[in-house]
């Protein structure tokens, strides 16, 4: 049997779940090595501790020997009343986090003895801790990311736009072999800096004295990595620098503790209390990181809240902040691999501030 499907079936086990719905085509694609993108129409597969799983495929789907049990329709069938006649309503379903709600209701409604249960975690865990094959395409993630940000440095010019250093980001990742991106590339100068998720102008220009965060992740075989630098366009005033070196330092304090068994909650707080110590804290109110693999953000934090414990494996963000409105902000991240005995950065560019165009 597919060993990412028995280490589902075990978290099943655990959590007594006979039966689970799994609809993130992603999550499909990571079991199965199938991917279809179904857009609004059902698509899902059924794992059963039984061993009997089956795949529910619209004849739209290009799809050719699952190797599962294949129930096919079409868009005018009854698509409730399929769904239904492959449920046991006698005991409790899992259910996915993406499966809709125009699904999961009818069905309720249609088999009102059922129980739905969270099941997610039980593929998302699985997906958490990534094999040898995933570690070396995400390393390779992390390779390109480096390198591009590397250009970029070299790019970077006074009067440039956002948009127009983002777009050189996007080109980069191209020629690099890259697929894409793994979210829309955040370039932000000065002020804009302390918009979290900013959209990079195309009027927005560069000027002497602001600082630069570039927050960039690109996609290789399917794969996504992530990385923030921040710098300095001439010159950068004390304020900036001495921010952007506290960021750093509790960069640094987070990373050097991570090793499996380590609570994320206290990985956190290496991070968090420094901030606070030096009297920042207001200005950072966001967790210190999320998972990461086929998609951007996944299954996953790292923050105060989350109690469980680093497994060899795992691949996450460090990315702490200081977000000062109206005038500028830091932020500083890197992916990090849990090992047996410690961690690795996949991210290499420096992290200490730098000046530029």
């Amino acid at each position: 049997m597919n060993e990412r499907i028995s280490r589902v079936l075990k978290k099943m086990e655990e959590k007594g779940i006979t039966q689970l719905i799994v609809s993130d085509p992603l999550s499909i694609r990571f079991l199965t090595g199938i991917m279809v993108n179904p857009g609004e129409r059902l698509y899902a597969l059924i794992l059963r501790t039984s061993g009997k799983h089956t795949m529910l495929l619209n004849y739209l789907y290009f799809v050719k020997d699952t190797g599962f049990e294949e129930v096919w329709f079409s868009d005018m069938e009854d698509q409730i009343s399929i769904i239904a006649d492959q449920i046991d309503p006698s005991v409790p379903l899992g259910i996915d986090k993406t499966w809709p709600a125009r699904f999961l209701i009818p069905l309720q409604e249609k088999l009102p003895e059922l129980k739905t249960v969270w099941g997610s975690d039980c593929v998302d865990g699985v997906r958490a801790v990534k094999n040898e094959e995933e570690i070396a395409i995400m390393k390779k993630a992390s390779e390109i990311n480096d390198a591009v940000m590397e250009k970029v440095i070299d790019f970077i010019k006074e009067g440039m736009t956002e948009k127009e250093i983002a777009d050189f980001i996007d080109s980069e990742y191209l020629k690099a072999g890259a697929s894409g991106t793994s979210f829309d590339t955040i370039v932000c100068f000065g002020p804009n800096a302390a918009d979290q998720h900013h959209i990079p102008s195309e009027t927005r220009t560069l000027k002497a004295g602001e600082c630069i965060l570039i927050d960039m992740g690109c996609v290789w075989q399917g794969y996504c990595s992530d990385m923030t630098r921040t710098f300095y366009c001439k010159s950068a005033d004390p304020e900036q620098t001495e921010i952007h070196d506290i960021v750093r330092e509790a960069v640094l304090r987070a990373e050097s503790v991570i090793k499996p068994g380590v609570r994320f909650c206290d990985i956190d707080a290496q991070a968090r209390d420094y901030i606070d110590e030096k009297g920042y804290s207001e200005y950072w109110k966001i967790r210190l990181g999320h998972f990461i693999g086929q998609e951007d953000h996944e299954y996953g934090d790292v923050s105060p809240i989350n109690k469980n414990v680093a497994e060899p494996g795992m691949i996450f963000s460090i990315e702490p902040g200081i977000y000062l409105e109206g005038k500028h902000g830091v932020r500083i991240e890197d992916l990090v691999l849990v090992t047996e005995d410690g961690c690795e950065l996949l991210n290499k560019v420096d992290k200490k501030w730098r000046i530029v165009g």
